[in-house]
């Protein structure tokens, strides 16, 4: 049994997240129906995380399982971006170790929250829009008490079903260029709804609602009432995920 993984990228707009669920499309669901009419078989995918409906990827992974590969890598990255729908690109297929796992294998995420400054003709779907121009100083005051080990009890949803709510964030930090705020957040997990809600809650502090110093308080109180409202999804983006090179067979890696 040969086991690859999928570099993809998508805009999740029209879908109701990676995972397949009953009330929608998923990207996950869209792939192994792609595969499936070119292997003529059944090919379970498994995704290096979820993403909530509406959330972008700019580089995301998955991998999946075949006894015998009926064609080489690059062709059947081709034949997948022929077949998939333009909001799902396949920029590579890449043979892995057999114990290698699109999800447990990651060392570190990143995600992007891309924020426009006033209204866009072409970035209603894959930006927030503003029409306040927030304190981004302050922001990036309360995004320096985000890196280091942190229980993000206060930022994660209480639907969340996961052994523990501890990440250890390497970097948090907002950038602007031109009309254009990103934040970026690496880490080496991520909890449901943990950077829509930091998000959220840092523009409440840009808009003047709370104080950059508030930031550790909410941080300490592992309550999702002390944090803000979510940011709306159109906004983020997962940007990288961070592999060991140990685990890639291909020579192209």
């Amino acid at each position: 049994m040969k086991r690859f993984f999928i570099e993809l990228s998508y805009k999740g707009t029209a879908y109701s997240g990676w995972q397949v669920q009953p009330n929608g499309p998923s990207v996950q669901q869209t792939l192994e129906e792609a595969l499936a009419l070119i292997l003529r078989r059944e090919v379970p995918v498994t995704g290096q995380g979820r993403t909530d409906a509406g959330v972008h990827a700019l580089k995301s992974f998955a991998h999946f399982e075949l006894e015998e590969v009926p064609m080489d890598n690059k062709t059947l990255t081709y034949k997948l971006n022929r077949l998939l729908p333009q909001d799902i690109a396949i920029h590579r297929i890449l043979e892995v170790q057999p114990d290698a796992h699109a999800r447990f294998s990651a060392e570190a995420r990143e995600y992007r929250y891309f924020i426009h400054l006033g209204k866009s003709a072409f970035l209603k779907d894959t930006a927030l829009q503003l029409y306040r121009i927030p304190d981004l100083e302050a922001m990036q005051k309360a995004a320096q008490y985000i890196p280091g080990e942190h229980d993000f009890s206060s930022f994660c949803s209480a639907r969340a079903e996961v052994a523990h709510k501890r990440c250890t964030v390497s970097q948090a930090e907002w950038r602007q260029d031109g009309r254009m705020l990103t934040f970026t957040i690496r880490a080496n997990r991520f909890v449901m709804n943990m950077v829509r809600s930091l998000t959220g809650t840092m523009l409440e502090i840009g808009a003047g609602k709370r104080r950059p110093e508030d930031m550790p308080l909410i941080l300490a109180a592992l309550d999702r009432t002390q944090a803000g409202e979510n940011a709306a999804p159109e906004g983020l983006h997962l940007s990288d995920v961070i592999y060991p090179s140990s685990i890639f067979i291909s020579p192209e890696k």
